[in-house]
């Protein structure tokens, strides 16, 4: 099977959160063949395989996430995603077909490996929780024991030259947080606005406030980035709706950052809902620490992914592989990451798996 072939099939077929039967009967079947130790998840549609080595060994643990965003593509190409609202843009797909190659590479040399490897595929990655999931459903104890590194890839569309790795030790992807807002006013015709109280006035002030508030209410050497992704209000142009909602996403390096913030902006939208007379709802939800890399594991940016709690409890890293077209490279303009028409590239897989035999 080709991995070119598995990735256009995967990314033809997006599936969003924890459950993906499609993908994981593809994954499943790209695995079939090889020597592993296979199980699937309970509370999602997860795959872990094991493969063990001719020798005594550590373990070891790669992962790649397999779920798509709920966006509509509009890349045109041939194999683009025929599932509506959803896309792989964030390019797990090609993720998904990497470790299926690279536990065929492994098997085939299964009798020169020492030890065992745990290949990680896993669902609910884009806020979804999926990667704790998996631990509580014991992929940390899928060899009987604990994996001394965990190792992950993460494509990526610019920056730097194509087929470039990068990583780090230390800090490596961002603590992620969502701010989620809801904006309690009165509802009216638009021909009276005296007679309503119009959540939409406030809630966009309080987009503009949190904003503003970075620049001065947060220590200038502490990281953060701040985006409002969701916004909605109203159905009608002349309707006042009752209720405005948004929802952002907080990117920090420092749990004291975090806090600081959740405090911070959840009263800031308080104060603000009460000087436009009406009331706001804000919660402030972590969602997975940060990504610390170890030394020794990265010998070999403000994203966020939850392969923050494997290497919370192994030593691990997570390095980007850089796939962009030349097209991309040329153009500063050329639709990046996680747009709907992104450049993507799956050349280097066009050949055939190796044989495990």
């Amino acid at each position: 099977m080709e991995l070119v072939r598995l990735r256009r099939d995967v990314h033809r077929r997006p599936e969003t959160g924890l459950h993906l039967p499609r993908t994981q009967e593809k994954v499943l079947a790209a695995l079939a063949p090889l020597p592993l130790s296979l199980d699937q998840g309970r509370a999602l549609s997860s795959v872990t395989a094991v493969l063990r080595g001719a020798r005594p060994g550590p373990a070891v643990l790669l992962r790649a996430d397999m779920d798509a965003l709920p966006m509509a593509e509009q890349t045109g190409l041939p194999f683009a995603s025929a599932v509506p609202d959803a896309m792989h843009a964030c390019g797990h797909d090609l993720h998904t077909a990497m470790l299926v190659g690279a536990a065929h590479l492994l098997a085939a040399r299964a009798d020169r490996l020492a030890g065992q490897v745990v290949f990680m595929f896993q669902p609910g990655e884009e806020g979804h929780d999926g990667a704790r999931l998996m631990i509580d459903e014991g992929v940390l104890d899928a060899t009987g024991e604990k994996p001394v590194a965990a190792y992950a890839l993460h494509v990526s569309s610019r920056h730097y030259p194509r087929a470039t790795f990068a990583t780090r030790p230390g800090a490596l992807m961002a603590a992620s947080a969502r701010l989620e807002v809801t904006v309690h006013g009165t509802g009216g015709h638009g021909s009276a606005p005296h007679h309503a109280a119009n959540p939409i006035p406030a809630a966009c002030a309080m987009v503009g406030e949190l904003h503003a508030y970075l620049a001065r209410g947060v220590d200038p050497l502490q990281p953060v980035a701040f985006s409002v992704g969701v916004i909605n209000a109203g159905a009608s142009v002349n309707v006042i709706p009752a209720t405005a909602t948004f929802q952002a996403t907080v990117r920090t390096f420092h749990p004291e950052t975090s806090e600081h913030l959740g405090r911070a902006l959840v009263g800031l939208c308080e104060a603000v809902a009460a000087a436009h007379g009406v009331r706001a709802e804000a919660r402030y939800i972590v969602e997975y620490p940060a990504t610390i890399a170890t030394a020794a594991e990265s010998q070999l940016a403000m994203g966020g992914a939850d392969i923050s709690w494997l290497v919370g409890l192994v030593f691990g890293t997570l390095a980007y592989y850089l796939y962009a077209t030349r097209a991309a490279r040329r153009d500063p303009a050329a639709p990046a990451h996680q747009d709907a028409a992104p450049v993507v590239g799956d050349e280097a897989s066009e050949h055939p798996l190796p044989s495990s035999t």
